[in-house]
């Protein structure tokens, strides 16, 4: 299946009695369920990422590709020092720029806005 067409997984919460917990989790892992119950949600846990979400998305896709800001910037012709504005959240990454940045890191361009 193409990627574009898989759906994201869903989320299920059930309430219920203690002692048939293992059983409704056994009975879900069967069907390819997960339980996440002690997971908590990324934003809780990387606090110092909130409000930068799509700079730090951009450091990361970029770090991922073995690229510097300089050849970044050369392989898309945005100035080096904008990059790096993006990456700390002093500049917005426009919809033009995301989709540049996405052909380049091989990534959906998306996780930028």
């Amino acid at each position: 299946m193409l990627e574009h067409t898989k759906k994201p997984p869903i989320e299920l919460r059930f309430l219920g009695p203690e002692e048939n917990r293992e059983k409704a989790v056994s009975s879900l892992r069967s069907l390819g369920f997960v339980d996440a119950s002690d997971s908590i949600p990324w934003r809780e846990a990387f606090k110092e990422f909130e409000g930068n979400e799509a700079g730090t998305s951009l450091r990361g896709a970029r770090y991922k590709e073995e690229l510097t800001q300089m050849q970044l910037s050369e392989k898309t012709g945005i100035p080096q020092r904008h990059i790096s504005e993006m990456e700390r959240g002093k500049r917005a990454i426009g919809k033009k720029t995301a989709r540049l940045f996405a052909e380049v890191l091989s990534i959906n361009y998306r996780i930028f806005l």
